[in-house]
């Protein structure tokens, strides 16, 4: 590993979590412009677009084991693609972009480690054990605003509900990734389960077509939905497969602990909300209990989430953040997500 593979590693890497932590702000920013679901809809009907180039000539010639897995795949793209963002941007009609980015990115994670844990009888050392401990106390102190009589009278607001569903979500895409069959390419992986995933949040759309007055598609929205479909879903994507073959899944795992720092920059730059000592203490703890649960396996298996293609100790989303670990898999298998 070179010098020079180490530094583009790093770069792509970072273009990765940077791209895949928007997916956030734009939960939070557009929810006077655009219904959750709509804009669900758009940005998978987008990113399945973009993606189709990409891998058609293998999809094409993997149709038989595209057709044999059916069942598989459509779980996939259920819980990753059509549940997952759609919660996330349900929850940020009621949860500022910072608290989205901290509870979304830490609570899937120990979500599918547990899950794991349980289904795929997967053990759980104690560095990983101390990591996910760390992050659980993160996640109170967050919840809590550091106020020991407000956690024990908590309760989750609506915006918590649909972040915890779509964490769950998440959780169970990222377990379920985790047994793709090996025969089916990182590429006609993502087009079939974009397109599934489309698919089935289209009459969901139709449904909230018809109870919400029509969205106007001025240049901004549009712009949105490009990134979204473009680079939250593929550019993203394509960066952290080659940041993986650059610096190996480990390595390049840890950088999606980025997402959340990023999200939080963003939402005070661009949405001008107020970052508080509650929310550096928090974040600083669910990072490192990220950090050390991620070590303990450096070699386990988003994107697509939320990142996209994640690792079960790591998030994540995107994303976007939903597609890190379909990456990840892939750069497994044939070196294979958002968030």
């Amino acid at each position: 590993m070179t010098k020079r593979n180490i530094y583009i590693g790093i770069i792509l890497a970072v273009t990765a979590t940077i791209v895949w932590s928007g997916n956030f702000i734009v939960a939070r920013g557009v929810i006077k412009q655009i219904p959750p679901v709509s804009l669900a809809f758009y940005r998978w009907l987008m990113g399945s677009i973009f993606i189709l180039p990409i891998g058609y000539k293998k999809f094409r010639q993997e149709i038989p084991l595209i057709r044999k897995h059916w069942k598989y795949l459509l779980w996939v793209a259920f819980t990753g693609i059509t549940l997952y963002n759609t919660f996330l941007y349900v929850a940020g009609h009621y949860t500022p972009a910072i608290n989205l980015a901290l509870i979304a990115t830490t609570t899937s994670p120990i979500m599918a480690i547990a899950l794991a844990a349980i289904f795929l009888k997967e053990k759980i050392s104690l560095l990983r054990l101390a990591g996910l401990s760390i992050c659980i106390v993160g996640i109170l102190l967050l919840l809590s605003q550091g106020n020991l009589d407000r956690l024990l009278g908590f309760h989750f607001s609506t915006g918590d509900w649909w972040l915890l569903a779509g964490a769950l979500c998440f959780a169970v895409y990222n377990v379920l990734v985790k047994q793709k069959p090996v025969t089916i390419s990182a590429t006609s992986f993502l087009v079939a389960i974009f397109w599934a995933g489309t698919a089935m949040l289209l009459p969901a759309y139709l449904w909230e077509k018809n109870n919400n007055p029509p969205v106007v598609f001025d240049a901004k929205l549009l712009g949105i939905i490009v990134y979204l479909g473009l680079g939250a879903c593929v550019i993203s994507y394509l960066c952290w497969n080659a940041a993986i073959a650059k610096l190996g899944s480990g390595r390049t795992a840890l950088f999606g602990n980025l997402i959340p720092i990023f999200s939080t920059l963003e939402a005070v730059l661009i949405l001008d909300e107020r970052i508080m000592g509650i929310h550096l203490i928090s974040g600083a703890l669910v990072i490192t209990g990220l950090v050390l649960a991620n070590i303990s396996s450096p070699k386990s298996v988003p994107g697509t989430g939320s990142m996209p293609l994640k690792n079960a100790a790591n998030k994540t989303s995107v994303n976007e953040a939903s597609l890190i670990k379909a990456g990840r898999s892939a750069n497994t298998t044939e070196e294979k997500n958002d968030y």
